[in-house]
C-alpha cells in the first residue's frame, strides 16, 4: 500500500510539472514589411537552414492577415503582442494627429524620460506609456512574479519598445550614432555588455566591405532589372550594385546601415550577445526575447518589392536566421526554446509599375490630397476647415466651424460627397458610421478595428485597391487590402509539431495562443481567439 501511494504521488507530481512546464526561452521575431509572398517567390534561393528549416520542421500559417487599418509598423507590433487592435491598444499609427491633444504625436513619445547611451536627446525620449493594453511579454513578467526576463530590440525604437511591453527589463534600439540606446524608463545606465558591444562599432566592417550581390546575378531572376525606374535613390546614390557604403557613410554617418541587409546582421549579433550576457533561457523560469528586423522595411520603402536589393536582403536574412537558430540550439537547447516569426505588415506593389503594365492605378502624394482638401474647403466655405490630414484621417477645425455657424454634420457630408469624386477614393466613413458599425461592411470592420475616437479623425478615407498614397518610387503600406495584410506566421521549437494551415487567421490570435502555450493569463485587451492548430487542436 505504501508503494502504491508513493507511486501515485510520483505520478501526480510529474503530471503537475508537465502541466506547468514552459520553454526556457520564447523568441518573437518580426520582419518589418514582409509579405508572405516572399517565402514563395524566393524559396528556390533560400538555404535549407533558415526560413525553410522553420517551415519544414515547424508549423506554418499560410493565410495570416491583419484585421484593421492602418497597417503600419507601430500598430503592427502592438497588435501582435497585445492580441488586440488599435481601437483597444491605442497605437493608431506610427505618428498621428491626436484629436485629444490637438497636435502630432509619435507612438512611443515620452518627454518624461531621457536617453540612455550614445544618442541624441530626442532619440531616447521613448517608452511604452502610450500603449493602453498589456502585452504577452507583460503577462509573462506578471506570471513569473517578475523573475522571467523580457528584453526587446530593433533598429527602430517602436519595434523594440512596443513588443517588450510595460514591464520589460530592457528595450534597445539603434541610434544614428551607430550605437544601441535605451531610455531611463528601463534604467539609468546601459548594461556593461551593451556598452562594450557599442564600442566595437560592428557596423564598420560592413561599411568597409560594401554591398554587392550575395549570389550570382542570374539568381535574381525573380526581380526586375538592377537599374529600373521604380527604385528611389539609396542614401543619395543611384540604386545599382555594387554599393560603396564607405562613401555613403562619409556623407550620412552610421544611419546608412539601416537601409542595407547588414542592419539585420548587426541586430542578430546584438541578440546573441543579449542571450549570452543576460543568461536568457538558462534556468527553468521562462524568458522572452523580442527581435524586430527593420532593414527589410527601409529597403522596401526606398527600392520597392521587385528590386534586386530587396531580394538580396531576404537571401541574406535567410542566412542570418539560419545562424541564429544554430546559436539557439547550442546555447538554449533545441527543445528548450519556442520561436515564432511574423511581420508587422506587408506591402503594396509600386503603383507606377502596375500602371505601366496596364492596371489603371496610380500613386497619390499625401501633400497633394491636403492641397485638394484645402482648395475645396476655401471654395465651398470661404475658409480651410481642415485641421489635419494624415493616415487616411481628416480632422476638422471645430472652433472655426462653430464660429462660422456651420453644422458639423453638413460639413462632413459635403466633404464626403466631394471626396467620392476623387479618382483614388472608394469610400469615406464618418466617425458616427464607424462607431455604429454593425459588422456587415467588410472594409468598415477594418477601419473600426483601428479607430480610437479620442485620437482619430472625423472622416476616414478608404482608397481603391492598387492606389497608393506615396511617391512614384519604392513602396508603402497601410490599407485593408491583402497586399498589405497578408503576412507569414511560423511557429517552431518547443512543443510545436510540423504542419500547415490554409484557413484564414488574424494577427490578434498570436498573443492569446502564446498565453495558452505558456499557461499564463491572457493579455487584458484580447478577445482570446486562439490558433488551435498549433495548440494541438484539429
Amino acid at each position: 500500500m505504501k508503494k502504491f501511494f508513493l507511486l501515485l504521488l510520483f505520478v501526480l507530481i510529474n503530471t503537475i510539472h508537465a502541466q506547468q512546464q514552459r520553454p526556457k526561452l520564447v523568441v518573437g521575431i518580426v520582419v518589418d514589411q514582409m509579405k508572405m509572398e516572399y517565402l514563395y517567390r524566393f524559396s528556390d534561393d533560400f538555404s535549407p537552414n533558415g526560413f525553410k528549416r522553420i517551415m519544414d520542421k515547424g508549423y506554418t500559417f499560410q493565410n495570416m492577415h491583419f484585421n484593421y487599418t492602418p497597417t503600419y509598423t507601430g500598430p503592427g507590433h502592438a497588435s501582435i503582442y497585445t492580441g488586440t487592435t488599435p481601437s483597444t491598444h491605442g497605437i493608431v499609427g506610427n505618428e498621428w494627429f491626436s484629436r485629444k491633444l490637438g497636435k502630432e504625436m509619435y507612438c512611443t513619445d515620452d518627454a518624461s524620460v531621457k536617453t540612455v547611451g550614445d544618442g541624441t536627446s530626442k532619440e531616447g525620449e521613448m517608452s511604452p506609456k502610450n500603449l493602453q493594453s498589456t502585452t504577452i511579454t507583460d503577462e509573462l513578467r506578471l506570471a513569473t512574479n517578475f523573475k522571467g526576463k523580457v528584453i526587446g530590440m530593433s533598429l527602430k525604437d517602436r519595434g523594440a519598445i512596443l513588443p517588450a511591453g510595460h514591464f520589460a527589463n530592457w528595450a534597445f534600439w539603434f541610434s544614428n550614432t551607430g550605437s544601441f540606446i535605451s531610455s531611463t524608463f528601463y534604467g539609468s545606465v546601459l548594461p556593461n555588455w551593451v556598452t562594450e558591444f557599442n564600442q566595437e562599432k560592428r557596423y564598420i566592417p560592413y561599411i568597409n566591405k560594401g554591398w554587392d550581390l550575395l549570389k550570382p546575378a542570374s539568381t535574381y531572376n525573380e526581380s526586375l532589372a538592377d537599374d529600373n525606374p521604380y527604385e528611389g535613390m539609396l542614401n543619395g546614390e543611384k540604386p545599382v550594385f555594387p554599393y560603396n557604403l564607405k562613401k555613403m557613410f562619409d556623407k550620412n554617418g552610421a544611419s546608412i546601415i539601416r537601409a542595407t541587409p547588414f542592419g539585420n546582421d548587426i541586430l542578430a549579433e546584438f541578440a546573441k550577445k543579449a542571450i549570452e550576457k543576460e543568461e536568457l533561457g538558462k534556468d527553468e523560469i521562462t524568458d522572452f526575447l523580442t527581435v524586430s528586423f527593420s532593414s527589410t522595411d527601409y529597403v522596401g520603402h526606398t527600392l520597392g518589392p521587385r528590386s534586386i536589393e530587396l531580394q538580396d536582403t531576404y537571401l541574406r536574412l535567410d542566412q542570418t536566421i539560419a545562424d541564429f537558430l544554430t546559436y539557439l540550439d547550442k546555447t538554449v537547447g533545441k527543445d528548450n526554446y519556442l520561436l515564432f516569426l511574423t511581420a508587422d505588415h506587408a506591402g503594396a506593389e509600386n503603383a507606377t509599375y502596375l500602371k505601366d503594365n496596364k492596371y489603371n492605378v496610380t500613386n497619390v502624394e499625401p501633400r497633394e490630397i491636403r492641397k485638394t482638401l484645402s482648395k475645396f474647403s476655401n471654395d465651398t466655405f470661404g475658409e480651410d476647415l481642415v485641421l489635419n490630414y494624415s493616415n487616411f484621417n481628416i480632422f476638422f477645425n471645430k472652433e472655426i466651424i462653430k464660429t462660422k455657424g456651420l453644422e458639423l454634420a453638413k460639413v462632413k457630408q459635403s466633404f464626403k460627397d466631394f471626396l467620392l469624386t476623387q479618382n483614388q477614393v472608394k469610400r469615406v466613413y464618418t466617425e458616427e458610421e464607424i462607431l455604429s458599425s454593425t459588422g456587415n461592411d467588410y472594409y468598415l470592420n477594418f477601419i473600426a478595428n483601428g479607430y480610437d475616437p479620442t485620437q482619430d479623425g472625423d472622416l476616414i478615407i478608404l482608397d481603391k485597391p492598387g492606389f497608393i498614397e506615396y511617391g512614384t518610387t519604392g513602396t508603402s503600406h497601410g490599407t485593408a487590402y491583402s497586399y498589405d495584410t497578408h503576412v507569414p506566421l511560423l511557429f517552431y521549437g518547443w512543443h510545436v509539431k510540423q504542419g500547415e494551415s490554409f484557413s484564414k487567421k488574424v494577427i490578434t490570435q498570436i498573443a492569446p495562443t502564446l498565453s495558452q502555450m505558456l499557461k499564463i493569463p491572457f493579455t487584458n485587451g484580447t478577445d482570446a481567439n486562439v490558433l488551435e492548430e498549433v495548440l494541438g487542436g484539429k
